[in-house]
């Protein structure tokens, strides 16, 4: 029946043996491809079936091993080698299904070939074999096993798996206790396996098998297995799971009993009459009892008539069409009635009736059942229901129940708000549709009724609710003069698929309604500012990139002309003193964006010590007087109405202040104008302080009303065709208000466009002795100091190239003798490999690789010598802010200079290091 295709690959082979492989006649149900190539080919080796490849004369383990890594798993490799080539090809015995040894003759080569024809035609049949097997006895829903004579399960069905619910890899080499999961094998089923084997002959036998999920009943058809002597080497088993039909058995058998005993013990009444109901031919006492009567003459005497004299002549008649039903032999019916007895009892009964036929007459069979108690038990049930339903909706206006089918439906519960209108719209019989469209008319806004009227119509209650239990719909309703905000709630009631009941609730949800309003407006005012701040960011990055690139071209352009001009010493000085001034600026704009980070990371701490006001606004002047004059501006500082001069204040964020506010007075002021600085001494500060107002007004350009409202926002620069031109990073009011701020401050502007600005600080600060004052001020460096260089040996540590040779430069020039280390780990051994005293000063840069600038002088610092460990240690740094200098000195540094490094300040710094 199988078909199979065998694709050959000759790889090598002369043309005489290859002739002989192809020319060989197929075996039955094969056919062959052939394709040749003199070397291995990966793409035809991945689409073989069978390699035949003449490896002598070649490279035997390249070959086998390119067969190895491309073959399929199912593809057979014959290699043909001399007995040489054996070692070679060794490690790829596991993927050759046969070596054939050189030199060999054709005849030889047509046997082998025809030996191998045979063995796949073997392998062929045999797999067939097994489908076939496989096929039938995983088909048939009867469990089939195999087992050894130690009872060991060898092979299994899928229905047997299923059974014990565990997998074929579970089930197959393990024995009877694990595969049902009980303790130990069962006597039974040992001793009916050992019959079989003793007799050689089928056993058929019912066993009782317990598993963990119970008992099970399997007939049991075993037969012995055989050896290929002959000898018996286990049994095979068919066994019919017969528990559940014996379980049926029982169970008919049970409730026919059952049966019995009901009709023998219970009070069920049992009434045989004729068709026409004028003949009695049987009722018990218990019939009796329930209607009434004391005898079957007392009920034929008061007039039985198929129904008897005492049933409530509403439900008699309903009796009456009830049994008329009956036409065929079996059919019956139940009915329920009422049954008045003489003393006034109501007694409900149960009933059926049903058509039977005995001797050929059609006779109706009656049986009556009291279930008074049960009907009050449902009364009392249906009362507490609708308590609970009164209960559960309690914060519901309006709670009825309908039927989408017939549109009818009641009210469960109703507000008494006349405004609402639901005890006019909802009165009397309900009809879903006509109560609920005059409510939509009558109460709710006409822009929301053709929404509800829709949403609520029968129609898509149906689809809605057959996909989802519960629907909710909110809209608007007139209450009196005002609006008010209601949700409709339909909930599916009971079985959706039996019938369509639904229950419709409406509620007032103006309260929450309008609270979600509000946090929606909140929310959408806080979306408003959110994307007012990502415009501003992306304005300020628009303004950085041209600012950043306004001084960087000047200094790419400048660099370029100084260095095409090298011959015109004058020119090239021009140059670099306009690269010198676009660097400043460039600094200046990237110190601006970290301060600024810094301050609203709250990374900023104010360092206040004693100084004397009048001396600080002094030194402002001096700071401002040169570009002033250049500018061609008329700037006074006024201090007259200052009375303490003294006090404790952080000085270089007061001059940040001061600095940004006259920066901007400057730029924005045209020639000829006035800045001016005002400062007074307030009254009404507490005892031991000062309150000091701070005045810089211009008369500047001035700012639009618009722009004052947005000034200390961050990135924030008017646009005006006449200060289009200015940079700046929109950050110095900001970090202004900011350290303002952080002094507990207040600051305020008041700006008329064309007229000029006024910038107001309040600051309150300690007042400080003059002694503390004029002490600390006498610490400063002196402006004049001169350093002292001459034959000094410094170590310069720094992982960058181009830093390191221009302070090389630099230092080499004043006379200093300089060695360099490329990380602090270098540092560190150059100072211990150094004799004594050798180096006079580390210039220590801080973010390095191998060990940074910390790590190395704290290891210095360590050191067992203490001229090498007491080595002054100044920091070279492009980590600029406070905490970056306190952490140096922390580390053990003697000082602490920012990048880029400012000369003046780095030989004052080794001036007094070195001094």
């Amino acid at each position: 029946m199988y078909h199979c295709p065998v694709t050959f690959y000759l790889v090598g082979l002369p043309d005489e043996i290859a002739r002989i492989i192809e020319d060989a006649q197929p075996q039955p149900s094969f056919t062959h491809h052939f394709t040749r190539s003199d070397e291995p080919e990966e793409a035809l080796t991945a689409q073989a079936s069978a390699i035949f490849a003449d490896a002598t004369g070649h490279d035997a383990a390249a070959w086998a091993r390119v067969f190895a890594a491309h073959r399929q798993a199912t593809t057979t490799v014959t290699l043909i080698v001399t007995h040489d080539q054996v070692p070679a090809v060794e490690p790829y015995f596991n993927d050759i299904a046969d070596l054939w040894i050189a030199p060999l003759s054709a005849a030889e080569v047509s046997w082998r070939f025809n030996h191998w024809q045979r063995a796949c035609k073997r392998y062929a049949d045999s797999w067939e074999t097994s489908q076939y097997l496989e096929a039938t006895i995983n088909s048939i829903p009867s469990l089939v096993w195999y087992k050894s004579k130690d009872g060991i399960h060898h092979k299994v069905n899928d229905a047997f798996c299923a059974t014990v619910n565990k997998t074929k890899e579970q089930v197959q080499g393990r024995g009877h206790a694990y595969i049902w999961d009980v303790e130990a094998d069962d006597p039974a089923c040992i001793e009916s396996e050992r019959q079989v084997m003793a007799a050689k002959s089928t056993v058929v036998t019912e066993e009782t098998v317990q598993t963990s999920n119970g008992t099970r009943l399997l007939t049991t058809y075993k037969s012995p297995l055989y050896n290929i002597d002959g000898s018996v080497m286990g049994t095979v088993g068919v066994g019919i799971d017969v528990t559940q039909e014996r379980a049926y058995e029982d169970e008919i058998v049970e409730k026919n009993h059952t049966m019995e005993t009901i009709f023998t013990t219970m009070e069920c009444g049992v009434i045989t009459h004729s068709l026409d109901g004028t003949r009695l031919l049987g009722i018990n006492q218990a019939a009796l009892d329930i209607l009434g009567y004391d005898s079957a003459e007392d009920l034929m005497a008061a007039g039985f008539d198929m129904v008897a004299p005492s049933v409530v002549d509403e439900d008699a008649g309903k009796m009456r069409e009830s049994i008329a039903t009956l036409k065929n032999v079996g059919d019956s019916v139940s009915t329920e009635y009422r049954v008045r007895h003489d003393n006034g009892d109501i007694v409900h009964v149960m009933g059926n009736v049903k058509l039977i036929e005995s001797d050929g007459e059609l006779l109706l069979q009656r049986y009556l059942l009291d279930y008074t108690d049960k009907k009050k038990e449902e009364v009392r049930k249906e009362r507490r229901q609708r308590d609970l339903i009164q209960a559960l909706s309690e914060d519901y206006l309006l709670v009825c129940s309908f039927s989408l089918d017939t549109q009818e439906g009641e009210v469960l519960r109703i507000s008494g708000d006349r405004l609402r209108k639901f005890d006019t719209l909802f009165a009397g019989d309900l009809i879903f549709e006509s109560c609920l469209g005059g409510y939509i008319n009558e109460a709710v806004v006409e822009e929301d009724q053709a929404m509800l009227r829709e949403t609520l119509s029968a129609k898509n209650l149906l689809d809605a609710l057959t996909d989802r239990a519960r629907i909710h719909v909110n809209y608007r309703i007139r209450r009196g003069e005002d609006t008010e905000y209601c949700q409709a709630t339909i909930v599916r009631n009971g079985d959706w698929r039996m019938a369509h009941d639904i229950i419709l609730g409406l509620r007032s949800v103006d309260v929450q309604t309008r609270e979600e309003m509000k946090k929606r407006a909140l929310l959408e005012e806080a979306l408003t500012q959110a994307n007012k701040a990502n415009a501003a960011k992306s304005a300020f990055l628009s303004n950085m990139s041209h600012d950043i690139r306004t001084p960087m071209n000047a200094i790419v352009g400048f660099t370029t002309l100084a260095a095409s001009r090298i011959d015109q010493p004058e020119r090239v000085q021009e140059y670099l003193g306009k690269i010198q001034s676009s660097s400043a600026h460039l600094l200046s704009l990237i110190n601006d964006i970290l301060d600024m980070s810094h301050i609203e990371s709250g990374k900023v701490s104010l360092d206040e010590q004693p100084y004397n006001l009048v001396d600080l606004l002094e030194d402002l002047y001096s700071i401002i007087q040169a570009e002033t004059s250049a500018r061609q501006l008329y700037f006074t500082v006024d201090t007259t109405g200052v009375r303490h001069a003294d006090v404790r204040c952080d000085k270089l964020r007061i001059n940040q202040i001061l600095l940004n506010l006259l920066g901007n007075a400057l730029k924005f002021t045209n020639p000829g104008g006035f800045v001016k600085v005002k400062v007074d001494e307030l009254d009404g500060a507490p005892a031991g302080y000062g309150r000091y107002r701070f005045i810089v007004s211009d008369t500047g350009i001035g700012m639009s009303p618009e722009f004052v409202e947005h000034i200390f926002d961050p990135f924030e620069r008017e646009r005006t065709s006449t200060i289009s031109g200015i940079q700046g990073t929109g950050l110095g009011m900001t970090i202004t208000k900011n350290l303002v701020d952080m002094m507990h401050g207040s600051i305020a502007v008041k700006s008329v466009q064309g007229k000029g600005t006024a910038f107001t600080i309040e600051l309150t600060l300690q007042l400080a002795g003059k002694r503390a004052a004029a002490a600390h001020e006498s610490k400063a460096p002196h402006a004049n100091a001169r350093h002292h260089l001459q034959k000094s040996r410094i170590l310069l540590v720094d992982d960058n190239d181009l830093n390191r040779e221009i302070a090389i430069t630099l230092l080499e020039d004043e006379g200093l003798t300089v060695e360099y280390a490329v990380d602090g780990c270098e540092a560190v051994e150059k100072i211990m490999n150094s004799p004594a005293g050798h180096y006079q000063l580390v210039l220590m840069d801080v973010q390095m690789p191998v060990m940074n600038g910390y790590e190395a002088t704290k290891a210095i610092r360590r050191l067992s010598d203490p001229t090498r460990a007491k080595v002054p240690i100044l920091a070279m740094t492009a980590d600029a802010f406070e905490e970056d200098r306190q952490k140096a000195l922390r580390s053990g540094m003697d000082g602490h200079l920012s990048k880029p490094i400012e000369i003046d300040r780095l030989f004052e710094a080794l001036d007094e290091l070195l001094d």
